[in-house]
């Protein structure tokens, strides 16, 4: 979060992709507690989703995870921080070692 008085809510969300055996899920892991005022629930999680892929390489990252998991499994990239507004406020986010 922003030590800045001024700066809008935001919160910080999980995210990881869990393995099927078919597929592969984007999941979004949303605090218990929620700062910032988010109205609509499929909003923010596109807006978390983008966020992540707009700071990693989708396609290198779906597929080091297709190598590292087996079905069933779930391999975590870290967090991002949103406001409402879509502005990323920080990140902690990383592709899964090979």
């Amino acid at each position: 979060m922003s030590d800045d008085p001024d700066a809008p809510p935001a919160d910080t969300f999980g995210v990881s992709i869990g393995v099927d055996d078919d597929a592969l899920r984007f999941l979004v892991h949303v605090p218990s507690t929620l700062t910032a005022s988010w109205d609509d629930r499929d909003a923010f999680q596109r807006l978390v989703e983008r966020a992540v892929w707009d700071r990693l390489d989708r396609e290198r990252t779906l597929r080091a995870v297709d190598r590292v998991a087996d079905a069933g499994e779930r391999v975590e990239l870290g967090t991002v921080t949103l406001a409402p507004d879509g502005t990323v406020v920080g990140h902690a986010l990383s592709p899964p070692d090979e």
